[in-house]
Parts: C-alpha cells; structure tokens; sequence
C-alpha cells in the first residue's frame, strides 16, 4: 500500500477500560496496531487495566507520544516519571501508571497498544 489515511474516531477496534475510566481506539496498518488511549481521570492501570491483563504489572512496551494531559509511570524497580503533552515516552515492561489531574491524558502509541486491554488469553 502506498498510501494510507485511518481515523481513531473510526477505530478497527475499541478496547473500553474497566469502570468507563477510558477506552483504547486501535488501527491496524502494515507496519501493526498504532493505538490512541484515552485515560479518564483516576485512571490506574493496577485498578482499570490489571483486572483484563492478569499480570502485577503492565508487561506492555511503550512508545509513543502524549497528545494531552498528564500521566505518572513507576517502573517495577522504583524508577518513575512525569509525562505530559507534548512528551515522547518510551517505557519497559513492568511498570504501573496513573493519570495526574482532573484532566484526561491521551496517548498514542506504536508498539505497545497491540495485545493492551485485552483479556488475557484473548
């Protein structure tokens, strides 16, 4: 395909998060799923997201770029880290996360969003 143009407000696919604290609009393209999240304020992915994963911790890699608001990242080992729009991210596996402010964070990211929020083993 030479040339592509997707919309997220037309996703392939919606992934809703547990308790409507958000929703995951995915793409797919050759190059795999890019994914635009939007994480409602008092989302946590160990509250909203770890029900659907089954793991302690977010075992997603991220690259991506935030879009707006605010969100906090702890890593497994302590390391943590403010992101905000404008900010390119990019965060191992292992990791929690939680949205910071009465303001909605939107991602977009493109390694990812592929198998997030979704039920484990489907």
């Amino acid at each position: 395909m030479a040339i592509l143009r997707k919309n997220f407000d037309e996703a392939d696919e919606t992934r809703p998060f547990e308790d409507g604290k958000g929703r995951l609009d995915l793409i797919q393209t050759d190059g795999g799923p890019v994914g635009r999240a939007v994480f409602e304020p008092g989302w946590r992915w160990s509250e909203h997201i770890k029900p659907l994963a089954g793991t302690d911790s977010c075992q997603s890699a991220h690259t991506g770029y935030i879009v707006s608001g605010r969100m906090h990242v702890v890593m497994d080992d302590g390391e943590e880290d403010d992101y905000g729009a404008g900010d390119f991210m990019q965060v191992s596996p292992g990791h929690d996360a939680w949205v910071l402010g009465d303001e909605p964070c939107v991602a977009v990211d493109w390694t990812g969003f592929g198998a997030y929020a979704k039920a484990a083993g489907g």
